[in-house]
């Protein structure tokens, strides 16, 4: 470990949600005060949209916390469920025994509590996180928890975490209702290369670091690019590069340690070279017979129409004319040839069925 070697007291770049390494950027700070104004406010449904790795369930923690002693907080994050399995797990997480309950007796024990909360005078606010995941009959579930309200507050406030796909999920008609509810969206952005230098020296000033920068100018652009700006990409890269200058003996990072370190991520080295890129085109090959061979399967009954109407190639399909010899067994094809032969199936798929 590199601890000790960086004059850390713990791990500055792991892979939990720890609220105390929160860095706020601008967008960070912007969707925190949002949601929290949001819930005083008691505007009911709040949204927050994210890519993965941005740091989105610390910041809900971080929410939460502020709302420790003056609400009864909920966080759920098990979104692969049915509306009954949402509600066991919502209950499990207020402390609530759900053993044997069916759904309409889980409905009735959480407005129970609902209304207890209520008139102790305390909010109550749910954050599930995650919730691109949450099928459109639970988001109808958690819609209809929202039902209950005062003439002059709702009861409930309810956040809805997630990644982009939340909110194409909202966008359908048959979730209107609820998002009509939703009153304030927040979303988190990309750091820039400044709030990545920041981020990182947040994160090793947590941790007990009191040394000089850590990255040099050029190393940290680099990086920065690299990592696209994802927090979790950016805790991932300096672990890698801080275990690398600790094997090197390198107290600062410099740009070899950080092309190093890309080249070790870069996950495209480990794809299988007999596994075809989803851009390369097999172009047809002539076979014994003189015909184009694709390498496709055809069902039968196009098998029987091709060698019915088309026969082998002409002589221009094969590459076969004026100071031109046939093409060879394995000779690839030229896309012109290829797509004239591919007219011509067509044209006597046509005649087929007339």
């Amino acid at each position: 470990m590199f601890l000790k070697f960086f004059g850390l007291t713990e791990q500055p770049f792991g892979v939990t949600p720890d609220p105390k390494y929160l860095y706020l950027s601008s967008a960070h700070r912007e969707a925190l005060a949002s949601m929290f104004y949001g819930i005083e406010a008691g505007r009911g449904f709040l949204a927050l949209i994210a890519k993965q790795g941005m740091g989105k369930t610390t910041l809900l923690f971080h929410l939460l916390e502020q709302f420790r002693t003056s609400a009864r907080t909920a966080f759920l994050f098990q979104t692969q469920c049915t509306s009954r399995e949402f509600m066991r797990f919502l209950l499990a997480e207020l402390g609530l025994e759900t053993a044997d309950q069916d759904f309409v007796r889980m409905h009735e024990e959480f407005n129970r509590e609902l209304l207890r909360e209520a008139r102790a005078g305390k909010r109550f606010v749910i954050v599930v996180d995650e919730a691109q995941n949450l099928d459109a009959s639970v988001l109808e579930t958690i819609r209809l928890l929202s039902d209950f309200e005062t003439p002059r507050a709702k009861l409930l406030q309810i956040v809805l975490a997630g990644q982009p796909e939340l909110a194409d999920k909202l966008a359908g008609r048959n979730l209107a209702q609820l998002r009509q509810r939703i009153s304030l969206v927040s979303a988190l952005k990309p750091f820039s290369v400044e709030d990545t230098r920041a981020y990182i020296q947040h994160r090793l000033r947590v941790a007990g670091y009191q040394g000089p920068s850590l990255f040099t100018p050029e190393a940290l652009a680099s990086m920065a690019h690299f990592a696209e700006g994802i927090p979790r990409n950016i805790n991932n890269f300096c672990f890698n590069a801080m275990s690398l200058a600790c094997a090197l003996h390198q107290k600062t990072i410099d740009e070899s340690i950080v092309r190093e370190v890309i080249a070790d991520l870069d996950i495209s080295q480990y794809v299988s070279q007999s596994r075809p890129s989803e851009h390369s085109v097999n172009l047809p090959r002539v076979n014994e017979q003189g015909s184009l061979d694709y390498g496709w399967t055809f069902p039968p009954a196009v098998e029987t129409i091709a060698h019915a109407h088309s026969g082998p190639l002409s002589d221009t399909h094969a590459g076969k004319g004026p100071g031109r010899e046939r093409k060879a067994k394995d000779e690839p094809v030229t896309p012109t040839e290829a797509q004239d032969y591919l007219q011509q199936l067509a044209r006597s798929l046509r005649r087929w069925q007339s």
